[in-house]
């Protein structure tokens, strides 16, 4: 039997922690929502400015956060100002100019943390052509220079490959996205020990995705477990029918190119494209659809709490999904905003993701639950202990979970299936269900009770899009 640790729902605190401001506290506050992990990106300008020359300044301020229990991954940046092929101290990520150099950087980062963090990344979607400045071969070159910097440095360590996005999980069997993870698969094979996918696109294709990453290294003789990097909602991805009016905006905000994100490159941009084309979205914004004002800043109440909503359901159900897979590890993309106190609307990456935060200032703490992270507290509480994930056999349109726990009784999760932004809309269904226990707790997943009548070992309830969890305590 599994321990009872061997699930555990982690977070991702964001991809520029120490780079545009002091390195801050977010580990209790990550504890107090129940996650058992953390994931931060560390790039190489922040900790070797210069050759040979450490700073440990972000790095020493993370590790001074973590207790025993927690566990730390760290997804490793190639962006140097002077030691990658496309200089830069942020993004994107670059090949090293020399790897005994990039190998000697890693291997010190890696003895620095003494055995306080778990997993090792390089890079992050090495395929998206805006994280990472060079082709597969660079990649999985660099890739194999970690791994064994890393397992010098640290036997106990484990390795997991740059993820695997949305690009490669959509993108025909002979996109240049999919064969750019083929030839890393190909001549990386044994240089990772976990394959992480990333998660944003509706819930309903989690199954498939997964087993798409698994086929993926089957092709290349040997199969990894898989682990979820980043996953969150509802985003752009999960409403195609949005997708002409985003083409749009991405084809007059990068018809130049896209922008640089060297942090002086950034602090001398005033207009860049992609600020030019969010700002025309805006004016706008009242004739757009309202599944996509409702991810904009300043958008009608109805239709941001409309959106909390979503995002509260897929807390629930993208987790129980793919750890019902057989995925171990989830990375909830993020737990707060990265600069406290600042919200820009015409921030390209902002617009695309600020509004998953699961926390956010009150002046420079972070102590603001969002209702997301309300529930991502609940889940946590629900699946403590938990041993066994597995789907269920259930009437079609209903989807169920049932989670075993070690020394508590079983938890089962169920939902209607329905369409993300209408779905909760449609008439509730109906469902009479063998329950195992003399009694009987619901709460959905936007942390209300929920009644239910449990007569001779049946529950009769009332299912909708909303996920039901239901214990016997």
């Amino acid at each position: 039997m599994p321990s009872s640790d061997s699930f555990k729902l982690g977070i991702v605190r964001g991809i520029s922690y120490g780079v545009f401001g002091p390195p801050g506290e977010f580990m209790p506050q990550l504890r107090a929502l129940g996650a058992g992990a953390a994931r931060v990106y560390v790039t190489w300008n922040q900790v070797e400015p210069e050759p040979g020359h450490y700073d440990w300044t972000a790095v020493d301020a993370l590790l001074a956060q973590v207790e025993t229990g927690d566990e730390i991954w760290i997804t490793v940046v190639s962006a140097s100002r002077w030691a990658t092929i496309a200089a830069s101290d942020f993004l994107p990520a670059s090949p090293a100019k020399e790897l005994t150099a990039y190998s000697l950087f890693v291997a010190s980062l890696v003895a620095h943390c003494a055995g306080k963090v778990t997993y090792w990344q390089c890079n992050n979607e090495p395929s998206n052509a805006g994280l990472w400045t060079g082709g597969p071969e660079a990649y999985a070159a660099q890739a194999v220079a970690f791994a064994r910097a890393v397992r010098s440095a640290d036997p106990s360590a484990r390795i997991v490959l740059g993820g695997c996005g949305f690009d490669v999980l959509s993108a025909p069997a002979d996109g240049e996205a999919r064969a750019f993870f083929h030839t890393v698969l190909d001549e990386a094979r044994d240089a990772f020990d976990l394959f992480a996918v990333h998660l944003y696109d509706a819930p309903t294709e989690i199954p498939a995705h997964i087993e798409d990453a698994r086929a993926m290294m089957r092709a290349h003789g040997g199969e990894k477990p898989v682990v979820v990097g980043e996953y969150g909602g509802p985003t752009l991805l999960g409403f195609p029918s949005l997708e002409p009016v985003m083409q749009q905006v991405m084809m007059e905000a990068f018809a130049a190119g896209g922008p640089s994100m060297d942090t002086a490159d950034l602090a001398a941009q005033s207009e860049t494209p992609d600020r030019k084309a969010m700002r025309a979205l805006y004016e706008k914004m009242a004739e757009l659809p309202p599944q996509l004002q409702m991810f904009m800043q300043n958008c009608p109440p109805e239709l941001a709490a409309r959106r909390d909503r979503i995002a509260c359901r897929e807390i629930v159900t993208r987790n129980l999904l793919a750890l019902s897979l057989g995925a171990t590890r989830t990375m909830y993309w993020n737990l707060a905003p990265e600069v406290p106190n600042y919200r820009d609307p015409f921030n390209m990456m902002g617009f695309l993701s600020d509004k998953l935060a699961l926390m956010d200032f009150e002046g420079t703490r972070l102590s603001r639950l969002e209702p997301a992270g309300r529930t991502f507290r609940l889940l946590a509480e629900a699946l403590r202990g938990a041993t066994r994930i597995r789907r269920i056999a259930a009437e079609p349109g209903i989807v169920a979970i049932e989670v075993e726990r070690d020394n508590r009784g079983v938890l089962q999760v169920l939902w209607a299936e329905g369409e993300a932004f209408d779905g909760e809309d449609a008439p509730a269904r109906s469902l009479s269900w063998a329950w195992p226990a003399p009694a009987a707790h619901l709460v959905d997943a936007l942390a209300a009770t929920q009644p239910a009548e449990l007569r001779d070992g049946r529950l009769t309830l009332s299912l909708t899009v909303t996920p039901l969890l239901i214990s016997a305590d």
